[in-house]
């Protein structure tokens, strides 16, 4: 039994992790942190992006059934941000006299939206301050889809 002890003994030399396998171990799991931060932070900016255009899709859809709801009139010009305080997430679009309609937009956290209505056709611009500063357009004079505008627009006129 003795002899059976001693070996097992002596074979406990053999046990755990070097300094240099922990060291390594660190390294590699730096590296992969390092690879992933930038990657997620880009998915968080485009994410903030994608919630900007969607909120001026939105709006473009509010806008044209206060049009047809009010007498072929667009909604007075509004402005608003959701920067998390209650009753900034959304925008109740006004007739010209200033009375409440049916209709409102929703508005994404850190969103700016803004609606420019003119006698015949509106804007509507939108950023959000978490993404990468672009602004989105959509003018319905031209019609067709949100488009990233070139360069920052005014939040009061959409150019």
């Amino acid at each position: 039994m003795t002899d059976i002890i001693n070996r097992l003994r002596s074979k406990k030399g053999d046990e755990g992790f070097t300094l240099i396998e922990l060291l390594v171990v660190v390294v590699i799991i730096g590296v992969l942190v390092a690879i992933a931060v930038p990657v997620y932070l880009n998915y968080r900016k485009g994410a903030a992006d994608k919630s900007a255009q969607s909120d001026v899709r939105g709006a473009v859809s509010a806008v044209e059934q206060f049009y047809t709801e009010n007498g072929n009139a667009y909604p007075k010009t509004v402005t608003k941000t959701n920067d998390g305080q209650a009753g900034n997430d959304s925008i109740t679009l006004q007739t010209s006299l200033g009375v409440d309609s049916t209709q409102k937009i929703t508005l994404s956290d850190k969103t700016q939206l803004a609606v420019v209505s003119s006698a015949n056709s509106y804007l509507i611009c939108a950023t959000n301050s978490g993404g990468s500063g672009k602004w989105y357009k959509y003018d319905s004079s031209t019609g067709g889809s949100v488009k990233a505008a070139s360069g920052t627009l005014s939040a009061t006129t959409c150019s």
